[in-house]
């Protein structure tokens, strides 16, 4: 299965913040909020959406073709570490005048997050040839991006028949036409959203619950510790529980820890539900550590079983790589 991963490559910079961001927000001063935090840690780490997501399925041993816009950066250590898990970033332009994006971030005890991202070489994304790499493909996953490059290669893909997975993420609450945000969703094979984005997404859109499942193949709604619930017009829903965590260390990262986990299995013909369990799986070992690409499958194999049952994990224990068994 050759799988097209559109989306950002940034670095992420994590710091820990001891108290609670509850105790310190004024609620009746928001209008004039000026906040800093004593923090304990600065923690430097590589992410981005489109990078996390091929992490994830290369480390499940599935190659993914990364389509995205760096700094020269990029070349200083961040190319290699992808391509050494299984990463193709032939497709990855390299901007000539600005940094990759970088995301800031500030984590409290409650696991909230403030967090602040810089676009950078992200915004030379629109100037990618999508249309040249489309032949062939056999899934367009458009993950948060360069806004212009997110709708371009939507419709692209709906132009060229490829089916593609609808990601917005972060980049849902800066989109306020409703045209154009139903212009990232019109037509996905799969639709991934969280909770909170699942509610956003039928504000800004205008459509309903149920229309929005008029206008995708499958709307996948990760639910934090409460799982994940996978919904298609006119069937049951299909829901999975969360693989109980060790302990909890950092969000961010975990939802394309998720996505990476499901388009491996969907790459290997599994069925629905254990595409979600392998998502939940990896969702959760993202959880652990500190940044999202710090992760091991080491292990997975025995995790998985414990939470879904030897049936499940016979099913992909012949797809995994050495170390997750």
């Amino acid at each position: 299965m050759r799988i097209l991963l559109a989306g950002s490559v940034a670095t992420d910079e994590f710091m820990t913040f001891s108290g609670r961001f509850a105790e310190q927000i004024l609620p009746d001063q928001l209008s004039r909020i000026s906040l800093s935090f004593l923090t304990d840690e600065l923690v430097q780490r590589r992410g981005g959406t489109g990078a996390n997501i091929a992490f994830g399925l290369g480390s499940l041993g599935v190659t993914g073709e990364l389509v995205a816009a760096v700094g020269p950066d990029f070349d200083a250590g961040y190319r290699q570490w992808l391509e050494d898990h299984n990463v193709n970033t032939k497709a990855v332009r390299v901007s000539e005048t600005r940094h990759s994006a970088r995301f800031v971030a500030t984590i409290d005890r409650d696991m909230c997050q403030i967090g602040s991202f810089y676009a950078g070489a992200m915004l030379e994304a629109r100037d990618i040839d999508m249309g040249a790499l489309l032949p062939g493909a056999d899934l367009l996953v458009v993950s948060p991006d360069d806004e212009e490059a997110m709708i371009r290669n939507t419709a692209l893909a709906r132009e060229a028949g490829v089916p593609f997975v609808a990601d917005t993420s972060f980049q849902l609450a800066h989109l306020q036409d409703a045209d154009r945000v139903r212009s990232l969703v019109d037509g996905a094979t799969w639709l991934m959203l969280n909770d909170y984005e699942k509610t956003l997404l039928e504000q800004k859109s205008g459509w309903s619950d149920a229309e929005v499942l008029d206008h995708v193949g499958t709307r996948i709604t990760t639910l934090g510790p409460d799982g994940v619930i996978a919904e298609r017009k006119g069937e049951e829903p299909v829901r999975v529980a969360a693989l109980p965590e060790r302990v909890k260390a950092d969000p961010t990262g975990a939802g394309d820890a998720f996505r990476g986990g499901f388009l491996a299995a969907l790459s290997w013909g599994l069925g629905l539900e254990r595409c979600l369990q392998l998502g939940a799986t990896l969702g959760t070992l993202a959880l652990e550590v500190l940044g999202p690409q710090e992760w091991s499958v080491e292990g997975l194999a025995q995790r998985f079983g414990d939470a879904y049952g030897a049936d499940a994990l016979a099913e992909i224990v012949p797809h995994l790589p050495a170390a997750a068994r």
